[in-house]
């Protein structure tokens, strides 16, 4: 009875529907332009989709690695610590194991196969076919679609939807991932979709999060969506992440580690320091949940102080899941400075283009995805209604 009791109580604090996380929110700006302002957009644009790419890349080859492990591949390459390019070497990239050599410095010919990048472009592809109002369903039928292989919270849902359950469940059953970083990782392409409107960016994010996840889960995807949203409209990324929260339930356990996370971030040594804070807070925690991983990214963008070598190179160095959070902080801090400000070794080595494992979605040029983005941020600015 207790344990039910605990449930509900928690329920009403961290409410699974649009309407109740939406009651719970503290005051926010909603929108931040009257209407869409394109000077500038596509610059923004470009940084947000390029840096993400670029975060994501660095982070890949030693994703999950413990961070002595990542140190000693820096030593045996020869390269700083933390990284400020692309890794040269990588032992299993000479295998053809996990590690793909499209990953490293000097054989890189387009941003690699990777799902926090496939996601991206899929949530593009569900707004170009469904339109602004897009459904769970809609979400769903392109995964069943496209979606070849699937981890975690992913993989779950996409078999209880074969399985005949509909996707409003399909989160619910055989579950255990459910808070964990797979939803975060989508958030890009609502923001894209709504710049300088986090409200929006946020709902989009809903409807795609319910698919697959439940409370924290939520809130992770509809938090970055908000903030990266937001990160296009402002000359700080901080500022951007404060408004993020302003679109999930103030009280909300992500809602309380994120705000922690700004208060102490600005009296954090260094990357060593920050790592140390994430472990003695959360502890044994999957080191794919979304709390502890979004921590790390606001601790990276604090301490990259609007640097984007430094925001990614700390953030990998950093560990955990760094190539979502470092993907997630090059997304948002690209949008803040325009890929005027990222540095050109991020980005000119993809030569405009993009690789997916998706099902008949697998080459895609980089401007022309940026393109079909500012197309879509201006439909969704031509709704001002909705």
């Amino acid at each position: 009875l207790s344990s039910m009791k605990s449930t509900a109580a928690m329920l009403k604090r961290e409410p699974n529907d649009l309407e109740s996380i939406r009651a719970l929110r503290p005051n926010g700006p909603r929108r931040l332009w009257d209407k869409l302002k394109t000077v500038g957009l596509r610059d923004r644009m470009q940084g947000a989709w390029l840096g993400r790419a670029a975060g994501c890349t660095l982070g890949a080859p030693v994703e999950g690695w413990e961070v002595e492990k990542i140190e000693k591949l820096a030593e045996r390459c020869g390269v700083p610590f933390p990284p400020v390019d692309f890794w040269p070497d990588h032992p299993a990239a000479r295998y053809t194991i996990n590690v793909s050599p499209a990953s490293l410095k000097g054989q890189m010919l387009f941003v690699p196969t990777d799902d926090d990048l496939a996601y991206t472009i899929l949530g593009l592809i569900i707004l170009e076919r469904c339109g602004l109002d897009f459904t769970t369903d809609d979400v769903a039928r392109a995964w069943l679609k496209h979606v070849p292989i699937a981890w975690s919270a992913e993989e779950v849902t996409i078999r209880n939807l074969k399985a005949g359950i509909p996707p409003v469940k399909a989160a619910e059953k055989d579950n255990p991932y459910q808070e964990w970083i797979g939803a975060d990782i989508r958030s890009d392409a609502w923001a894209y979709a709504a710049p300088g409107w986090p409200e929006k960016a946020a709902e989009y994010a809903y409807r795609d999060a319910y698919l697959s996840h439940r409370q924290n889960g939520i809130y992770g995807e509809m938090f970055f969506a908000a903030a990266i949203s937001a990160a296009f409209a402002v000359d700080d990324p901080i500022e951007a992440l404060r408004i993020g929260l302003t679109e999930i339930p103030r009280n909300c356990r992500l809602a309380n580690d994120v705000t922690r996370a700004l208060e102490t971030g600005p009296r954090l040594k260094d990357w060593r320091e920050a790592r140390q804070m994430v472990d003695e807070r959360f502890g044994p925690m999957s080191e794919a949940h979304t709390n502890n991983n979004a921590c790390l990214t606001v601790f990276g963008l604090i301490l990259g102080g609007g640097n984007f070598t430094k925001t990614i190179g700390d953030i990998v160095a950093m560990g955990l899941d760094n190539d979502c959070t470092a993907a997630t902080a090059g997304s948002l801090l690209g949008a803040v400075i325009g890929i005027q400000n990222i540095p050109d070794h991020w980005w000119k080595p993809f030569r405009n283009r993009t690789r997916t494992y998706l099902e008949d979605l697998e080459w895609f040029s980089n401007w022309d995805l940026v393109n079909r983005f500012v197309a879509m941020a201006k439909k969704t600015w031509g709704s001002n209604d909705r």
